[in-house]
């Protein structure tokens, strides 16, 4: 079993920091997932809001992969959370064209404490009792999410952030606790949206104020010969706990580099690279720097 899963959001959007090819053509979309599942991916990730990524999943063929898919923030002004809800992941399979999902999560988790969250995940649930859905769940920016959610709600599935620059998953002993309430962990931003991956030169200046994690880790790739995409992908899976790691592909080329340095994941030590700072960890604040 290969524990990579694909992410799709480059199917619907020009997705990345680091993307130079743009949004997936139709017929790439179909190549890179024949590659996929020919190397035991089994997991495709999209969402609601990744602009057309359900359509083109759905063009070109998910048979035989497990798809999870997210919904959108529920609007402020929803009258009828049941309904908005059903209506979206009626659409979602329409375009994806299957009759049931693996997992549903929720893209934005606070929303279960609203007012309306009872009645949210009562409707996640039915989902699920019904068949439409296998897991629910939700996908978080920071452990520190899950304090108050998983007191109220037994939730199957978790997406988080996980790299070598962000271990809080882990550090914060959130990991070891979902797994012992058998929740299944999908880790993801393991390249860090390809940040990771550039070379010092082409890492954007608004991210200068992390110069000295730059050195260290190109420092560090020098001295082990390790490659980048290599070291990437051994740490979050060298972690048992992890069930997926969610990477993205623009191109075939790309996915075919990811599939050879996840088959050889010997490795000795990880560079010590953790950051707290959520300016760098946390993309939905880049647009701020």
């Amino acid at each position: 079993m290969n524990r990579l899963a694909l992410g799709t959001a480059q199917f619907g959007l020009p997705y990345g920091v680091a993307n130079r090819n743009g949004q997936v053509t139709r017929l790439a979309a179909k190549k890179i997932l024949k590659l996929a599942a020919a190397n035991g991916i089994d997991t495709l990730d999209t969402a609601i809001s990744y602009g057309d990524s359900e359509t083109c999943l759905g063009e070109a063929g998910t048979e035989g992969f497990k798809l999870v898919t997210k919904l959108p923030a529920v609007p402020n002004d929803c009258m009828d959370v049941n309904s908005w809800v059903q209506q979206q992941v009626n659409a979602s399979l329409a375009r994806l064209g299957v009759t049931s999902i693996y997992g549903l999560l929720l893209h934005r988790s606070e929303q279960l404490l609203s007012t309306n969250g009872p009645v949210l995940f009562q409707v996640l649930r039915e989902l699920r009792d019904s068949g439409q859905v296998q897991k629910v769940g939700i996908s978080i920016y920071s452990p520190n999410e899950l304090d108050a959610l998983t007191l109220r709600y037994p939730i199957d599935m978790v997406q988080a952030p996980f790299s070598l620059i962000d271990r809080r998953l882990q550090r914060t002993g959130w990991l070891q606790r979902l797994k012992d309430c058998g929740v299944e962990v999908h880790a993801r931003s393991v390249f860090l949206q390809g940040l990771l991956l550039m070379p010092k030169s082409d890492i954007p200046a608004k991210f200068t104020p992390w110069n000295t994690l730059w050195y260290q880790w190109h420092k560090w790739i020098a001295e082990s010969g390790v490659s980048p995409l290599h070291a990437c992908l051994a740490f979050p899976l060298s972690v048992p706990e992890i069930d997926r790691v969610v990477v993205g592909s623009d191109s075939l080329n790309q996915l075919a580099q990811i599939l050879r340095a996840a088959s050889s994941l010997s490795m000795g030590e990880f560079p010590d690279l953790e950051c707290e700072d959520e300016n760098l960890i946390n993309p939905t604040m880049w647009s701020t720097l």
